[in-house]
Parts: structure tokens; sequence; C-alpha cells
């Protein structure tokens, strides 16, 4: 579902649904003023951010009050599908982006498309506003963003000649780090069930995970575009000594860089401090790049963790409800928020935002070219079992790429169709 390894170094995992309801003498007053309900995630926001933007917001619409709760991601999914299936929801709900689909199919969810344009919608994200959609109506309105990056150490770029500044596609890419991976550094320390990096390979070589054709979805791991990503993610990962049966956290992929001579990671900016924690004296060594593109001009495309905004079909203030999620997604607060959360906007046009932030600036240029997981409720039946984990392995370890593709696309096709 989403994993964010944030610049703040919290870890949030596997999204989906939200505590404590409230009442409806919550949500009105006798004096005329009409008090929104909104659920956001932890970490969401910062106290300072909230309190200043309730606070600015209250000032602006003097009929409304704003009250938030903040709710824990652990067991947040069926929480949320306890509240959108009752009659006392909250107005706003935070959710992850990959989870709009299985609370829209439901019907829990108020239909936003009619208010795509005043949301502006124009630039949104492709990585939020595509699996806020489903079955081409919009229920999820972009929140804010996070990927992964390059984390790299500037020292051991230095000692071997390469300059990361030239690093733009692929090939100078799996150059540089050839040239890094000499005597005890390793050019890059990647573990072999990154699953999240290799969909970006395949999505840039214009496959996918899974497709859907006539209302069925079905596992694609075995296109030829998907096979050649996972070409090159063999031959990147060969380029260090991560271990091929384990992904990022085992062990923590941030822990290996600050224990060792790793030049590189592929993480949310977060890592970097999780790095510098672990080893202090790796303090100013680390700086971050997009992960690079097949060509110069595009960088390499990238899964987009991050969260929507949804308002539920039965909330009982709908408009104050739309009214809170476009001020919180509009410039203003889209450019604050960012700067305060090392977010990404949610908005193309709004990147320079973080211009002053390497890590969260390297994010926004690479998601200009994020994506999401298949945009099906079917999806989250595929995480939970996660064939693609046990597809790389069997491939890194000296299997038949073809068929063990064809497996996994099985894999997955049964799995997303099991509840149909």
């Amino acid at each position: 579902m989403k994993y964010r390894l944030l610049a703040g170094g919290s870890v949030l995992v596997l999204a989906a649904a939200l505590s404590a309801c409230s009442s409806p003498s919550d949500s009105a007053g006798g004096d005329g003023r009409t008090t929104v309900d909104v659920w956001l995630m932890r970490d969401s926001v910062s106290d300072a951010f909230q309190k200043e933007f309730t606070a600015d917001f209250e000032k602006r619409h003097p009929t409304i009050d704003v009250k938030v709760q903040i709710q824990e991601w652990d067991g947040i999914g069926q929480k949320v599908t306890a509240a959108l299936a009752g009659n006392d929801a909250p107005d706003v709900i935070e959710v992850g982006n990959t989870q709009v689909a299985q609370f829209a199919q439901s019907g829990g969810l108020l239909d936003l498309t009619d208010r795509t344009d005043e949301l502006n919608g124009e630039d949104w994200l492709s990585g939020l506003a595509e699996p806020g959609a489903y079955e081409g109506r919009q229920y999820g309105i972009p929140y804010y963003a996070a990927n992964r990056v390059v984390v790299y150490r500037t020292d051991l770029f230095e000692q071997a000649g390469v300059d990361a500044a030239a690093i733009r596609t692929r090939e100078q890419w799996t150059d540089a780090t050839a040239q890094l991976d000499k005597g005890g550094t390793q050019g890059i320390y990647l573990p072999g069930q990154m699953w999240y990096t290799l969909a970006g390979f395949i999505w840039d070589e214009g496959g996918d995970l899974a497709a859907e054709s006539g209302g069925t979805w079905s596992g694609a791991l075995d296109t030829p575009e998907a096979l050649r990503g996972m070409a090159f993610y063999k031959e990147l990962q060969a380029l260090g000594k991560g271990p091929k049966d384990s992904d990022e956290d085992d062990p923590p992929q941030a822990e290996v860089m600050a224990q060792g001579q790793a030049a590189q990671i592929i993480s949310t900016p977060g890592g970097a401090n999780v790095v510098v924690e672990k080893n202090p004296g790796l303090k100013g060594k680390l700086a971050f790049f997009p992960i690079p593109g097949k060509t110069a001009d595009t960088p390499g495309a990238v899964f987009t963790g991050g969260s929507d905004l949804v308002v539920p079909a039965a909330a009982g203030h709908p408009e104050e409800a739309v009214t809170f999620i476009k001020e919180l997604t509009g410039d203003t607060w889209q450019k604050k928020l960012a700067v305060a959360m090392s977010y990404v906007p949610n908005r193309t046009s709004l990147a320079s935002a973080v211009a002053g932030d390497p890590g969260a600036a390297a994010m926004a240029a690479g998601a200009a070219n994020g994506r999401a997981t298949p945009n099906t409720p079917g999806w989250a039946a595929v995480e939970a079992e996660n064939p693609i984990k046990d597809y790389m392995t069997a491939v890194l370890t000296g299997g038949d790429p073809e068929k063990e593709a064809a497996q996994a696309s099985q894999d997955i096709t049964r799995a997303m169709n099991a509840d149909s």
C-alpha cells in the first residue's frame, strides 16, 4: 500500500482507515457555525503546521470551525471501512493514495469529479491523481507525495572521481556505479526484493505490473517490457553486495550504509537522516539525485507514495469539506506544507517550493514521472502475498527470467481476481 521514510525519519506502512467516529452533536452548533470534522494521519502534519493552518482557515471562513483528529496508521483500514458504512463519518479523511479504489468501490465516497477544476486538477501529480480515481470518476484529491531517490556518499564519489551531477541516464548511472564498485566499496547496496524500485524500471520500459482488459486484470511481469525492467534491475544489483532474498528492511539498508562502504542506496530522503543517526561521522557527506531514466531529459519512473483527501458519502457537511480541501491543497498551504514536512507538493507547478531542500527537490524531480500500483481494489491481495519478491529472488539467483515471470504473473492474476 504505502511506505514512506520521509525527511523526518518516520516510517509509515500500510494505510487504510481510522478510529473514533464523531457524533452528530460534534458537527453543528446553535450559533450558526459549522464544525468540519477532519481525520489526518500521524506525521501527516506537525502540530505547529496544524495550528497555523486551522487558525488561518477559521479566520478566512468565519462560519466554519475545524476539528482535526490525528489517527494512527496501524489498523486504519478496517476503521475507515466501518466509518464509511455508518451514518456518523467525518467530513474529510486522509487516506493512502493507493487505497482510494477500495473505498470508492464500496460506494462510501463522494464523487468529486465535477470539482476538479476548482481544486487545481490541471497539473496534479499523476501518481496521486490516477489512483485517486476509480472507474473514470475522481474520489481522491491529491494531498502530498513522497518517492525514492538515490542517496549517495559524496566522499566515496569524490574518491572514485565520479561527478554525480553528470549522472542523468541509466547508462551513466551503471558506468559510475561500476567505477565506484572497487576495493572495499560497494557501488550500490540494492537488496534483491525492492519491488517498488523494480516497478519504476518496468514503467520506464513501457510495461506494468498488471494490466486490465475487458474488465479483467492480469499479471504482466512476463511481457517483453517488464522482462527488460527486471534485466536492468539485475545488472544494477550486481554492482554491490546486497542480499538477493530480502528487501530494504532486512537488514535496514540505512544501517548498512551507515556501517559500511556502500556508495549509494535507493531510498526516500529520510533514509539519510537514519544513516547519520547511526553514524554521525557521515554528517555532511550525503547527498541526493533523482533515479536516472533511459534518457537525460526524463528522470526514471518512481512509485509515488503519499496521501489523498476524500469526502465520505455520509459526510454531514460536504460543501464545507470541499472548502477545507481546497484550502489545504491550494498553492499557499501546499508550499508551506512541503517546506515544513519535506514533502513533494501535490502539483507539478509547485515543485520549486522545495528547491532549498536537496532531498525534497530530488524527490520532486522524480515525482514528475511518478506512478502508482495498478488501480484496482484487487491489488491489495497481491501486496499481501507479494509474488513479485519471490520472482525477483528467483531471477537474481539464476532462475530462468521468462519462466519465473510467467509464474509470478499467474500468481498476480489469481490474487487480483480472487474475490471477483
